[in-house]
């Protein structure tokens, strides 16, 4: 058997659907088994991966057997009911959406989020520390240190200018310390920190220099947020955003029910009998 299903001409699909392994009642056909392999697959890895297939296959099917015989039938209804219920899901979830996706308005105006962050400030309260920082990764052996360092400290329009300038010098940096970020990601960036320096880090106004054996590190805090603080309107943004557009894809899934109901009633397809 495992000759004929590994060669290629055996593996073209049957319109009658040739069988190739029987259990009990159940049988594993030609077209099924084709699937597992393209035309790059060697014969000698063909038959390892058609001949595992098909032992997995048996074994499952066996088991189903003996679960049917042994198993009480009111939980096998239950199973049954189940994978029911669960095939029904995937039809009418993949149908919805799809006619969903096709209707659904995904733009949202900065007011609509600021109300609804207003409405519910309860619920973002940080659950993790916050910063805006900006840092440079440097090599220790950097000639022009001392000047780096005191534009970056400044940060005036005129240093910034310098320091964008001067980037190819450095091997990561980040100038935009108008933007909240996760400490965990401070972390990840910045190699001499860890959560043991939580105190230190979260300082504002606050200028670090650090180093390890390769890199000097220059970090200046500018703003923090702790965790239980009140989150920020920016920092909650995407997910009010995600919070406004579910709203109003279930929205639309309850008209698209109603109205296919409607329609069912309206063309005699739906009936409720007294």
């Amino acid at each position: 058997m495992l000759v004929l299903v590994t060669s290629c001409q055996y593996f073209e699909k049957s319109e009658d659907r040739e069988p190739v392994v029987r259990v009990n009642d159940s049988y594993l056909y030609k077209d099924d088994i084709s699937k597992l392999l393209n035309e790059d697959t060697s014969p000698q890895d063909s038959a390892v991966i058609v001949s595992s297939y098909i032992t997995r296959w048996a074994t499952q099917q066996l088991l189903i057997d003996r679960a049917k015989l042994n198993l009480p039938e009111q939980q096998q209804q239950e199973f049954n009911d189940l994978v029911a219920n669960y095939r029904n899901e995937l039809y009418t979830n993949a149908y919805t959406d799809a006619l969903v996706s096709r209707d659904l308005d995904t733009t949202l105006n900065n007011t609509e989020i600021a109300e609804y962050y207003e409405a519910n400030k309860e619920n973002f309260i940080l659950n993790e520390d916050l910063v805006k920082l900006r840092y440079i990764n440097l090599p220790n052996e950097t000639n022009n240190l001392d000047e780096i360092i005191q534009k970056f400290r400044r940060f005036n329009e005129d240093d910034q200018a310098d320091l964008a300038n001067m980037a190819i010098q450095f091997r990561n940096y980040s100038m935009n310390d108008s933007v909240w970020v996760k400490t965990k990601s401070v972390y990840d960036k910045i190699g001499p920190l860890s959560a043991d320096d939580r105190q230190t880090l979260l300082k504002k106004s606050n200028f670090m220099q650090l180093s390890d054996s390769l890199n000097t590190y220059l970090v200046y805090v500018n703003d923090v947020l702790t965790r239980n603080d009140q989150a920020p309107l920016e920092y909650a943004k995407p997910t009010i955003r995600e919070i406004l557009l579910n709203k109003r894809k279930q929205n639309l899934i309850k008209e698209l029910e109603k109205d296919i109901t409607k329609d069912a009633i309206e063309n005699n397809e739906f009936e409720i009998y007294n």
